[in-house]
């Protein structure tokens, strides 16, 4: 499927995975299609880079360094995304019958390893033709420690706080690789392309700088490429999943098995989103904007490769499930990438409660007093201590279930002893020591797994410079070449501060006629994510004319509002606006509570539900806009 010198047509990439939990039969899905000639998968999270990263660090430190080990032995050990072999495995044969490339960033801390399983999984399967390469230069561990004794500060992307200021000690370090590399794999022959911290968009990338022969300078052809990595970066977010309007999809029938995303990409970089043909789902303008919406922080998109200005981002609804998308303008990237610091946070826990019927806060309140009168001085022995009511009792509900809450205690602490759940005098028995004493209608759970401490890791995520990068292309096929590959030639230092305003000639919201109060979710659609312990939250209208009326009543002061004052955490909130999709997002700095997925000590682990929280408060609605229907 290589393209001729001559030959302009677009690529068709399809996204697979979103995630180390994603559907098993994706690559085989995407690869079947003849029309399909990358397929690229993102397996890595946070979360999962932080226990593989220390994952490694425990295994190399237990290593004795004199057995060497099968493979087989060194796969019970592996700290790369096994769950991606259990998509690949299954499709190497259509890989192989369709010709299909593939790019993944699946390598975690084991990327070399990877490969090797890889390789001897294609050559089990008589596809040893297909030829293997991997990405080496997303630990940065040795470099990271070598900065910091030369002085760097490592300032925090999240707070500004120095890393000296974290009070912990760096374990792992792995930094975010860009595209290019990928793309010039692929040009060395490469069929199937394997990563570790590549950022989610960058196979996407790579795939299109292959097949379009783009240079490191084309910014507006990478920075489209960049977008449409991160449109389809996460599997169905683009097809219908985690969707506002998602009531839409089960009217339609189509709320199940939703297909996987293509972007068709063409020379300069303009570009369609597609799906998965006879699947559920669906590509609009909506879909899109909500992913696009999802994990940015503000007008300007950051990559190793470029930064692409999303400022006059435009959709168009062409046809059927495809939507073409224009108007991305493309800079340099900036000299630095980013990087995720890993340390040992200490130990975490948790009780739950089951409290139902009348007086539900009260019951809360003396559970939570008895518990920390059992406690004493020792609640200084925790670093964090949260005692939370998880809903609400309805009256006359319609059963028990619906009438009973989850009263959580979650404790976090450095100190192993006073978790330990087989002490007469730990953080278990005095929750579980004032149950005779509680409230009625108070029981216990009988899953008591969560009061079993287990270990957590703190996640400092800053930036450093490209040029500190020990970025290398390995092939495991031929001679074995090893290239060695420079930082980007030219580049831009941007403000740490993205662009924050609020709108300009607002329209007096009279204008709008009479009004109803109505959740805002009735008119609104959004989406909110994570970026460590920032929150992200996109808005955006269905309809042309409701724009003015939502870039006039969606001000900073108006999302500090909906949050409340037990949500708003009192951190600076940033706001921009996209016209060209009718959104208004806002950056919620360091919103989640004690830190990003790793420490967060509430429900709303990744910020994902932010969104729905604001859109079911109440506000004053335009009847006119109300009177269309409802989301």
């Amino acid at each position: 499927m290589s393209p001729s010198k001559n030959t302009k047509r677009a690529i068709r990439i399809a996204g697979c995975s979103g995630g180390f939990t994603d559907r098993s039969t994706a690559i085989a899905r995407m690869a079947g299609d003849p029309e399909v000639d990358v397929v690229i998968g993102d397996w890595l999270s946070e979360m999962t880079m932080t226990v593989h990263g220390s994952g490694k660090v425990k295994r190399l430190t237990s290593d004795n360094g004199k057995i060497q080990l099968s493979l087989e032995e060194r796969m019970k050990t592996a700290m790369y995304a096994d769950t991606f072999l259990q998509c690949f495995e299954p499709a190497i044969d259509i890989i192989s019958k369709n010709k299909t490339k593939l790019a993944v960033n699946a390598g975690a801390s084991d990327t070399e390893l990877l490969a090797e399983v890889v390789v001897n999984m294609l050559e089990k399967k008589g596809a040893g033709h297909l030829k293997v390469a991997w990405i080496e230069g997303d630990d940065v561990t040795n470099q990271v420690n070598s900065l910091i004794k030369k002085g760097e500060k490592f300032e925090s992307l999240m707070h500004g706080k120095n890393l000296e200021e974290w009070g912990m000690e760096p374990l792992c370090a792995q930094a975010y690789l860009g595209g290019l590399c990928i793309a010039e794999a692929f040009k060395q022959g490469a069929d199937i392309v394997l990563a570790g911290r590549v950022a989610d968009a960058a196979p996407v990338i790579g795939a299109a700088a292959w097949w379009h022969d783009w240079q490191a300078d084309q910014f507006d052809e990478l920075a489209a490429s960049l977008i449409a990595g991160h449109l389809i970066e996460c599997s169905a977010y683009v097809t219908g999943g985690y969707y506002s309007m998602f009531k839409d999809l089960i009217k339609a029938k189509k709320h199940v098995n939703m297909g996987f995303p293509i972007a068709e990409i063409e020379f300069d970089g303009t570009f369609n989103i597609a799906k998965e043909k006879n699947t559920g789902g669906c590509v609009t303008v909506g879909t899109c904007s909500s992913q696009l919406l999802y994990e940015i922080q503000g007008p300007l998109y950051y990559n190793c490769d470029v930064t692409a200005d999303i400022s006059s981002i435009k959709m168009e609804q062409i046809g059927e499930d495809l939507v073409r998308v224009t108007g991305i303008k493309g800079l340099p990237p900036p000299p630095t990438t980013k990087v995720g610091i890993t340390a040992p946070a200490g130990f975490q826990c948790e009780w739950h409660f089951y409290v139902c019927g009348l007086d539900i806060e009260e019951k809360c309140k003396i559970t939570e007093d008895q518990i920390r009168d059992a406690m004493g001085d020792n609640v200084n022995r925790f670093t964090t201590l949260r005692f939370h009511q998880n809903g609400s009792s309805v009256v006359d509900a319609i059963n028990q279930d619906v009438s009973t809450v989850d009263f959580r205690v979650f404790a976090q602490t450095s100190d192993p002893e006073v978790v330990r759940p087989d002490i007469p005098n730990g953080f278990n028995r005095w929750c579980l020591e004032v149950f005779l004493q509680s409230a009625p209608g108070v029981s216990l759970s009988n899953d008591l797994r969560q009061i079993v401490p287990k270990p957590y890791y703190d996640y400092w995520v800053t930036l450093m410079p490209q040029s500190e990068l020990p970025l290398r292309i390995h092939t495991m096929f031929g001679k074995r070449t090893v290239t060695d590959l420079a930082p980007p030639k030219l580049t831009k230092t941007y403000p740490r501060q993205q662009p924050s305003y609020e709108t300009s000639s607002p329209v007096d919201l009279a204008s709008f006629g009479p009004t109803v109060r109505a959740p805002l979710g009735y008119i609104v659609a959004g989406r909110s994510g994570d970026k460590a312990s920032d929150c992200n939250a996109g808005f955006f209208v269905r309809h042309a004319d409701e724009w003015d009326w939502l870039r006039s009543f969606l001000t900073i002061d108006r999302i500090i509002q909906l949050l409340g004052p037990q949500e708003y955490k009192g951190k600076p909130v940033d706001r921009f606006e996209l016209p060209g999709i009718n959104a208004v997002h806002f950056l919620l700095h360091d919103h989640l509570c004690n830190g990003g997925y790793n420490t967060n000590a509430s429900y709303d682990t990744l910020g994902k539900n932010a969104m729905e929280y604001m859109r079911a408060k109440t506000v004053d609605l335009p009847k006119k806009f109300l009177d269309r229907g409802r989301i």
